[in-house]
């Protein structure tokens, strides 16, 4: 799935090809995820299961690590559900809250860190908001599990 994503966008910007390496970063990422002392929180709008990125194959097998990943201890994973209504916030762009003094946020062209304290407020509360919205346990197994079905 990391190599599909990140040939597709290496392709869209014509840069060189460094996806192997980049794929192997956000390899060693995970396991910190898998089996790290921190605790992390991921949401995701339902809409991304769906979305195939590579082919059929690919994504099921990024699908069935989500369903796993939903099984990790330091890992809270919710996914908001197309039908949600009464949104107080609406799908951004991804962003990753680290901590009170840093927020990456990917756009298309760039990756930005954001700093300045008044911006970083904005992306937790609105990660908080989104939260709030997002099903978690059984119901987001079960929304991953319909995704892998429609495959």
């Amino acid at each position: 799935y990391a190599t599909a994503l990140l040939s597709a966008i290496r392709d869209f910007h014509g840069t060189p090809d460094d996806v192997a390496d980049a794929v192997a970063a956000r390899m060693q990422r995970k396991r910190l995820v898998q089996s790290g002392s921190h605790r992390y929180a991921a949401i995701l709008e339902e809409a991304v299961l769906r979305q195939v990125i590579g082919d059929a194959e690919v994504m099921a097998g990024q699908l069935g690590y989500l369903l796993e990943a939903t099984t990790f201890p330091a890992l809270s994973l919710g996914v908001i559900p197309f039908e949600v209504t009464g949104r107080p916030v609406w799908p951004l762009e991804a962003f990753t809250v680290f901590d009170d003094t840093r927020v990456y946020v990917e756009l298309l062209s760039a990756q930005v860190t954001v700093t300045a304290p008044s911006e970083i407020v904005l992306y937790a509360r609105a990660f908080e908001k989104l939260s709030g919205l997002a099903v978690y346990g059984g119901e987001a197994r079960a929304r991953i599990t319909d995704a892998i079905g429609a495959l």
